[in-house]
């Protein structure tokens, strides 16, 4: 992999860690039954965003200004689909929120062991525990995965 391709790459999951720390904070607001879950769960994956920059800083890969406002774009975009899509606090909301999460962290899990497989021949990437951060991913993804399932019973009965 080039070095450009790697930060375009790493960039994109920059970008995507943002975009679900975004939703987390929406949820937080919007789900107050919620709130311990979605703020712990916040809390992981802003770890993990750091985990990502630390890892972009060492090898010198610079944050991305147009992947960062390519991130604020789709999340605002977002907003308005939601905002057409049902109230605010609404159960479908809710619902879409958390579908989003999932696909993202689903893609941080990606990441995890993209860069796993690429650290077996680039020495410059194998200073991250890789499989313990998949572990964290997979473990977020079944706490998202409960309070999907959950949404979606209020959302879609």
């Amino acid at each position: 992999m080039s070095k450009e391709h790697l930060a375009t790459y790493l960039n994109d999951h920059l970008a995507g860690a943002h975009f679900a720390l975004e939703i987390l904070d929406h949820l937080v607001d919007e789900a107050s039954d919620w709130k311990a879950a979605l703020t712990a769960l916040r809390t992981d994956i802003e770890q993990d965003r750091q985990q990502l920059k630390a890892l972009m800083s060492s090898i010198a890969i610079d944050e991305s200004r147009v992947r960062k406002a390519s991130g604020w774009l789709a999340e605002g975009l977002a907003e308005v689909k939601m905002n057409i899509d049902d109230d605010s606090n609404g159960p479908l909301r809710r619902l879409e929120r958390l579908e989003a999460l999932a696909i993202g962290i689903e893609g941080k899990i990606a990441l995890w062991r993209s860069l796993a497989v690429s650290a077996e021949s680039n020495v410059a990437l194998a200073k991250i525990d890789y499989q313990r951060l998949d572990e964290r991913g997979r473990d977020q993804r079944a706490r998202v995965e409960a309070l999907r399932l959950e949404a979606a019973r209020g959302a879609l009965t």
